[in-house]
Order: structure tokens, then C-alpha cells, then sequence
């Protein structure tokens, strides 16, 4: 009953506001219904779009924005806080296990939310099986949390709902349940899985509180798909970046852990610098500069794979090695 109630006080500190709320201070329903269907469904959520953005939608116009703009503002203070108050704001941050104990131990307990993780490494490393394993443990009580459904979006059709059901085996849970509480969508282009995350956004405003994370697996295989060329390179970056930033603004909207998977390339330049690996994260710096932590995963003997906590704000430089099994990741057996 202590643990129920402890994780009930640290969910309740993040608190979602309804857009709807604008309404008191003069804002007609009409533009925030226009404004919802921009895919913007709560004050934050406005906070957190340029103008520009806003004077794009049909039927409001920049003297409409200003006046939006400043009834969020009275509504949602952004003013600054102290060092005190915002660690009482991040105690509503919570940890998602990914099936290894050693892996959560080098990450501080799990995957954190309001962050984006991600985990880049080559074919066969393990990137798909640790995001099929957090889509059953996400559904378990955990540091922070009660458990909670998953939001699944595939740009590389590798995610096989069958994987899931020897994973929830091992923890006594109802495959069937856990399946029910999985939301899947296939993206097909790099503007498909913008789309996509429009329609994770307003999911997650129509249920709060309910989903717990977010997996993108690829994040980046759709555009080395849609844009090619060093003529297409700025376009392609520009592009992932308005996307890294939606879904960094939907991890705090919403806090929700976001796990990205990530592709590797050979490095051109490694062999002038000496590099034992000569291969490198895609994304460039665009992608390395959006995600608070990066792992890299490395292949081991047989079915061990090895995890380096390659950037983190909080977490030291550190490695781990956990198994690839029928049930999911796992601890290796020596």
C-alpha cells in the first residue's frame, strides 16, 4: 500500500492541462478546436510552438497568435525557478527496466523518461529485442510509475507481435493483455512518421497519464530512404531535427520515456585519425546534440552483446553485458 501510494504522489506531479483552458482568458472555442487540430491539445503543448508555426494554421492570423500566446502564458508561468524547485518537478520522472539488471544498473535504475534514449549499434546487436522487451515491461510496476500501455511506431518492419508473448511468459503476465496494450503503426516515408507523431501526441492526450513510452524503431531509416545525396544532406538534416524536437517536446509534454533505435555507417575518415571502429552513429550531430542519452550497443560472444553508456547528462561512462534469450533481454546466464 506504501509503494501504490508513493507512485500515485510522484505521478501527480505532473499535471496536464487542457487546452481548453484557454478559454478563460478570452480565447474563442472556434481557434481552439483549430488550434487541437494542429495537433496541439494542451497548454504546454502550445508553449512549446514558435509563432511561425502557429500563424501557419488556417484561420488564425499573428494578431490571434499574440493574444493565444499571452493567455498560455498567464495560464502556464515560464518564468525561472530555482535549482530546488525544479528537482521537486523531476521527481516525476520515473525509470523503465529493460529486462537486465546490469543494463539498468550502468542507466540508473532503467530508461528515464522525459528524455530520449537512443541506442545505436550494428545489425544483430540487439536494438529490436530491447524495444520488444520494453514494450512488457513498460506494463509492470516500476521505479516511479504503475505501468502503463506502449506507443509503437515501425519504420523497418521488423516489430513481430509474437516476439512479445515467450517475453511476458517469463514475468506471468497474459500475452493477450500485453498485446491489447501495445499501439502499433507501420510508417511507410519520413512524412508518414511525422504524421504519426501527431497521432501519438493526441493519444496521449485523449488518454492521460495511461501511456508510459514511446519506441521508434528506426528513427533515421526513412530518411537515408527519402533524401539521398550530399545535394539532399541539409534538407534531410533540417527535416530530423523538426522531428527530434517534436518528440522531445512529446516526452516532456506527456512524460513518457522515448526509446529511438539508430543506424551505423562507415566512417571515410576514421582511418586518418587512427579509429579501432570505423564506423559511426547516422544522424551527425543533428541527432547526437537531441538525445539526452546514447548507448552503443557491440556484439559479444555467442548471444551476449555489450552496452557503453556513450553520453548522458547524469550517468558515468560504463559498460554492461546482458544476453539476447527466447525471453527477451536478460542477464547472461555465467
Amino acid at each position: 500500500m506504501m509503494q501504490e501510494e508513493l507512485i500515485a504522489d510522484v505521478e501527480s506531479l505532473h499535471v496536464i492541462q487542457d487546452i481548453d483552458a484557454l478559454q478563460q482568458c478570452g480565447i474563442n472555442a472556434s481557434d481552439i478546436n483549430k488550434i487541437k487540430a494542429a495537433g496541439i491539445c494542451t497548454v504546454r503543448g502550445l508553449k512549446m510552438i514558435t509563432k511561425k508555426r502557429l500563424c501557419e494554421i488556417k484561420g488564425i492570423s499573428e494578431a490571434k497568435v499574440d493574444k493565444i500566446k499571452d493567455a498560455a502564458n498567464k495560464l502556464e508561468a515560464n518564468n525561472f525557478i530555482t535549482g530546488y524547485d525544479f528537482a521537486e518537478k523531476r521527481k516525476a520522472c520515473f525509470r523503465i527496466p529493460t529486462g537486465s539488471s546490469e543494463l539498468d544498473r550502468v542507466l540508473g535504475g532503467g530508461i528515464e523518461s522525459m528524455a530520449i534514449t537512443e541506442v545505436f549499434g550494428e545489425f544483430r546487436t540487439g536494438k529490436t529485442q530491447l524495444a520488444h522487451t520494453l514494450c512488457v515491461t513498460t506494463q509492470m510496476p516500476g521505479i516511479g510509475h504503475s505501468g502503463g500501455k506502449v506507443a509503437y511506431i515501425d519504420t523497418e518492419n521488423t516489430f513481430r507481435p509474437d516476439r512479445l508473448r515467450p517475453i511476458a511468459a517469463r514475468f506471468n503476465l497474459d500475452a493477450d493483455a500485453i498485446l491489447q496494450n501495445v499501439v502499433y503503426a507501420r510508417a511507410f516515408t519520413s512524412e508518414h512518421q511525422m504524421e504519426l507523431l501527431d497521432l501519438v501526441a493526441a493519444q496521449f492526450y485523449s488518454e492521460p497519464g495511461v501511456f508510459k513510452i514511446l519506441i521508434i524503431d528506426s528513427i533515421i531509416g526513412l530518411f537515408r530512404v527519402d533524401y539521398s545525396g550530399r545535394g539532399e544532406l541539409s534538407e534531410r538534416q533540417q527535416k530530423l531535427a523538426q522531428m527530434l524536437s517534436k518528440v522531445q517536446k512529446i516526452s516532456e509534454e506527456y512524460n513518457v520515456v522515448v526509446y529511438i533505435t539508430n543506424q551505423m555507417t562507415a566512417d571515410p575518415g576514421a582511418g586518418m585519425t587512427f579509429q579501432i571502429d570505423p564506423k559511426k552513429p547516422v544522424g551527425g550531430n543533428i541527432l547526437a546534440h537531441a538525445s539526452q542519452t546514447r548507448i552503443m550497443l557491440r556484439k559479444g560472444r555467442g548471444e551476449l552483446r555489450v552496452a557503453k553508456i556513450y553520453d548522458s547528462p547524469d550517468m558515468p561512462e560504463s559498460e554492461a553485458t546482458f544476453a539476447i534469450t527466447e525471453a527477451g533481454i536478460n542477464d547472461p546466464s555465467d
